[in-house]
Order: C-alpha cells, then sequence, then structure tokens
C-alpha cells in the first residue's frame, strides 16, 4: 500500500462545511496538490465559488486559488475524479450522501476520514463503515485527528493534526501531505482509538458548555475535564483498545481546545443548554451541526453493549434526550465525577 506525490496530485473532498474548508486550505499549501475535486452538495453554492472563489457560507474570508479546484454538486463525480478522497461530511449524512454509490467505485481508492462521529444508521465509527460497506482494505483507511480549529486554520494559526492508520506508511505521507507553515503533524496506527476519542470528546465539550452556561465556574470545569479523560480512558479499555495514550494530543488535547475554546460548537451547544434553550432551539441558532448531539445518542446506545461506566455520558444523554433539567441533571453529576 503506497500514497505518494503521483497518487494525491488530484484529491477529492466529501463536505463543504468549515472544518473541509480548512482542509482544502491546508492542502492547497502543498505544491504537489494540483487539482481539488470538491463536493459541495448545494449548486447554488457550487455556483457561487465559480464565480467568487470561496465558500459563502463557511470560513468566507479564505479565498481560493479556483484554478486548483473543480466544484461538484453531485457527490458520484467528485468521488470518481481521484483515487485518494477525504470525507469530511457530518457523521450524520454520510450514509445518505454515499449509500447509492457502487462499491466497485471505491476499489483502489484511498479514503482519509476527518469525521468525528458515529454513522448513526450501523452504529459505526468511519473507518469500520467504509471497510465494512464499501469494501475498502483497512491499510488503505486513515484517519486525521486535532486539536485543530477550522477557524484557526483560516488564520494560518499555528496548529497540530495526527494521522492515524494501521499502514505506517500511508501515515507517514499523509502527514508529508498536511504539514505546512501552520500545520504540524504526527502519526499513530491507533485509528480506532483516535476515532472514538475525537467522537467523546464533543460529548464531553456539550457538558462543559452546560457548565458554563449553568453558572459553574473553572473549578468545576477543571474537574469534569479531567474526569472527562478518565471516562474516555475506561471506554477504550472496555471496547479492548490501547488506553495508555489518552493523554497526548490527539485525545487529551482535541479534548481541551473543544471544551474550551470559544470555536467550539459544542461547547457553544450546550451552553444554550445550561442558559435553558431547548435542544430544538439551540440547534436552530446555531444553524450549524453540533456532532456531539448525535455522538451522544450513538455512543449511549453503545455503551449499554460494553458496560463502560460513563456518567458524564449518562448526563449529556439525559439532558438532551430525556428532557432532564440540566440543573437537575448536574446535581446528580456532582456526587459521581469527584
Amino acid at each position: 500500500m503506497t500514497v505518494n506525490l503521483e497518487n494525491t496530485r488530484e484529491i477529492a473532498i466529501v463536505g463543504a462545511g468549515s472544518w473541509a474548508t480548512a482542509i482544502v486550505k491546508i492542502l492547497l499549501e502543498n505544491p504537489s496538490v494540483e487539482k481539488i475535486h470538491w463536493w459541495m452538495r448545494k449548486k447554488e453554492v457550487v455556483e457561487f465559488f465559480n464565480n467568487f472563489g470561496h465558500n459563502p457560507n463557511y470560513l468566507s474570508s479564505v479565498l481560493f486559488d479556483k484554478s486548483r479546484i473543480v466544484a461538484y454538486d453531485k457527490v458520484e463525480e467528485c468521488i470518481n475524479a481521484s483515487s485518494f478522497v477525504i470525507l469530511a461530511t457530518p457523521s450524520a449524512f454520510l450514509h445518505q450522501s454515499i449509500s447509492h454509490i457502487p462499491a466497485s467505485t471505491w476499489r483502489g481508492k484511498t479514503v482519509v476520514t476527518a469525521i468525528k462521529g458515529l454513522v448513526p444508521e450501523f452504529t459505526q465509527i468511519v473507518s469500520d463503515y467504509m471497510h465494512a460497506q464499501c469494501a475498502i482494505p483497512m491499510s488503505h483507511i486513515a484517519c486525521i485527528s486535532g486539536p485543530c480549529h477550522a477557524e484557526e486554520v483560516a488564520r494560518e494559526r499555528l496548529s497540530y493534526l495526527t494521522m492515524a492508520s494501521e499502514s505506517a506508511e500511508l501515515t507517514n505521507n499523509l502527514a508529508a501531505l498536511f504539514d505546512c507553515r501552520f500545520i504540524n503533524t504526527s502519526t499513530s496506527t491507533d485509528i480506532q482509538g483516535i476515532e472514538y476519542a475525537a467522537i467523546l470528546k464533543n460529548i464531553y465539550a456539550i457538558a462543559a458548555g452546560v457548565s458554563n452556561g449553568l453558572g459553574y465556574g473553572d473549578n468545576f470545569r477543571a474537574v469534569l475535564i479531567s474526569y472527562s479523560i478518565r471516562e474516555m480512558e475506561n471506554f477504550l479499555k472496555q471496547m479492548g483498545l490501547p488506553s495508555d495514550k489518552v493523554n497526548q494530543s490527539a485525545y487529551l488535547g482535541d479534548l481541551l481546545v473543544t471544551a474550551y475554546s470559544q470555536f467550539s460548537r459544542n461547547r457553544n451547544f450546550g451552553n444554550m443548554l445550561g442558559r435553558g434553550y431547548s435542544v430544538k432551539s439551540a440547534q436552530m441558532e446555531m444553524n450549524m451541526v453540533a456532532e456531539g448531539y448525535y455522538s451522544t445518542n450513538q455512543i449511549y446506545i453503545l455503551n449499554e453493549k460494553i458496560g463502560a461506566k460513563m456518567p458524564i455520558l449518562d448526563c449529556m444523554y439525559s439532558i438532551i434526550y430525556q428532557n432532564q433539567s440540566p440543573n437537575k441533571a448536574f446535581k446528580i453529576l456532582e456526587e459521581q465525577i469527584f
């Protein structure tokens, strides 16, 4: 399995949100990338991009070199255009976006997931989903994780990415592909652990936001986040995955930035819940996808099978899906996390 410059001269990006837009910006820093094939879903967004050279909905301050980008409103055309595909849609919409594409289309492709959520129809991380549903060998699959907010990429602030795959060759080449003047990269073989960590940290970021909305202070939030990493470690152990790396940046670092950053949509979603917004009204006001909303339900379902001790997950599930009062739910949580 080789990912070389020949293989990555033309890259397909599936998704047009803020993270997908940031990935396009990063990749265009690499002069070996000659063409980006970018699925933007909506025809009017494609037309706007072709006219003005930037995404009208996300990171709109970033101006792109249109000569190196082909925009699509049909996902199969975009995927067919390259043997190297990066998935960057919300997890809740991945299956409906690509399920109609024949498995034969994926033959020989390398797939990189930048999605931080489970595929709800199968309760699977994206690497497992692509392997099982699209018959892609695990050696041809990788994931990208942070800590790395799209808004800071847009401002070219130094950020960090970890590339994970069963194939060391793939991760090394992927790291070289993304490494640039404002991105530092590292590699890992723990693809499943890093994918699950990226999912869990969104749930914990919602919890951090709820605590802020309820008026808890920094002292409580420090305890909440420190317990979150222990809860993550416990979950990974119960899943039979390595848990000795949770203090590294792709686990703890990504959790910290998502729980504390002003750019964190999951934290902001939780903050609104803590201030008294209903789930629906918070979603409508944000007008963006908070992955942790979907992940809370999916991880809760998964944890019913594996039985990890996860009081923060249980608390967030009770608030988001059982209409529990955030104040009451956190009073219960107070006694469980110290």
